[in-house]
């Protein structure tokens, strides 16, 4: 079969920048070609974080932000193509995730918003875009997140082997394929969004640098055991969060302010550990791939090793994609799904009714 190339956009809850990748796509797997990170400008990134909790004129502002993030969409595309010396031409479709801004899939009207005009993503590349993917699954019962289990089982999975795929972005997530190929996965909790904002307010930093601050501090017992106690850890699967749910008004309600700071920083390390951790427990892998920017964090990876112990605990580098390209290799591999008509989600997943064609497609000719 003829390759096809795709190109995968991702900028995370952690909102620091957009990963873009340019993918081939030969009707199963995707290989990652080339890749291009853009860094998202403080004024930006802050507007995004700011939305985590209810403002003032949020419906203005959430449009001039759909456009604005537009254009820093098709600048990291068109650097990538630059890169990679391939013509938008060339390029089948841009699968566009979005910047989430809200995602509340629970309740009587449940809902996701995500950011980054597709149609104006379209007119400036000239390429055709696929995205919109959360909304579909929510509309047939879903949780509209995660979305990547799919692909993780279809990249990543090696048959007869119990097989975990852990994304640690700003959330974390898990995707669980059994030795028999069938994939659960879900929302632990927090992944990155609270140790990186523990130590922007603390250390004026955008993140931990290999957790180097969080090993300057212990674990805190009773705080860990109180964040632990969240409900939201014990809920049974199929769910979904964010950072919405979890930020440093919610962490603030179990401090004193009598901790040390750095000793909060390893207690907050500890808890993406423990609820990844928890989340696994019951599926027991013989094989965990890591990816997202907690790869990049040396403690974290050395704790996840030794807390899930006896598996073998590598980053997705291993088997084919840098973890930082992973998230934005999902999504091309997520357009190809949707322009070959072809489901993304997995019901026993998201809790969706069936499984559905993710996404729209706005064209960019």
């Amino acid at each position: 079969m003829t390759e096809s190339l795709f190109i995968g956009l991702m900028s995370g809850t952690s909102a620091d920048g957009i990963d873009a990748v340019l993918t081939t796509h030969d009707g199963h797997k995707v290989k990652v070609i080339a890749s291009d990170h853009q860094l998202l400008a403080p004024s930006l990134r802050q507007e995004i974080l700011a939305f985590r909790q209810p403002g003032e004129n949020e419906l203005h502002r959430a449009a001039t932000l759909d456009s604005l993030l537009a254009d820093e969409y098709a600048k990291s595309v068109h650097s990538l193509l630059l890169t990679a010396r391939v013509s938008p031409a060339d390029i089948v479709a841009i699968g566009q995730h979005g910047q989430t801004l809200r995602h509340y899939p629970d309740g009587e009207t449940p809902y996701t918003v995500q950011v980054g005009d597709p149609n104006r993503l379209a007119e400036l590349t000239g390429i055709t875009v696929v995205a919109d993917f959360r909304r579909r699954d929510i509309a047939a019962g879903g949780q509209g997140a995660p979305l990547v289990p799919a692909f993780h089982r279809a990249q990543f999975a090696t048959p007869g082997v119990a097989t975990a795929i852990v994304n640690i972005g700003g959330i974390a997530n898990v995707s669980a394929v059994s030795t028999e190929g069938s994939v659960t996965g879900w929302d632990t909790g927090p992944g990155n969004t609270l140790m990186d904002a523990w130590i922007a307010r603390h250390q004026d930093a955008a993140f931990d640098q290999a957790g180097a601050w969080a090993a300057t501090g212990t674990v805190i017992p009773a705080l860990l055991e109180g964040l632990l106690e969240t409900p939201y850890f014990g809920r049974a699967a199929p769910k979904s969060t964010g950072p919405e749910a979890f930020h440093l008004e919610w962490l603030g309600t179990f401090l004193s302010g009598d901790e040390s700071s750095a000793d909060v920083q390893r207690t907050l390390l500890e808890l993406t550990v423990e609820s990844i951790a928890h989340a696994l427990k019951t599926s027991s892998p013989a094989t965990v791939r890591i990816c997202g920017g907690g790869a990049n964090n040396a403690l974290l990876m050395a704790r996840l090793t030794e807390r899930l112990s006896p598996a073998n605990v590598t980053t997705t580098e291993a088997v084919g994609i840098p973890p930082s390209s992973v998230e934005a290799a999902a999504f091309a591999w997520l357009a190809a799904q949707t322009t070959a008509g072809d489901p993304g989600n997995v019901p026993a997943v998201t809790g969706a009714l069936a499984e559905r064609v993710l996404g729209g497609i706005y064209s960019g000719r």
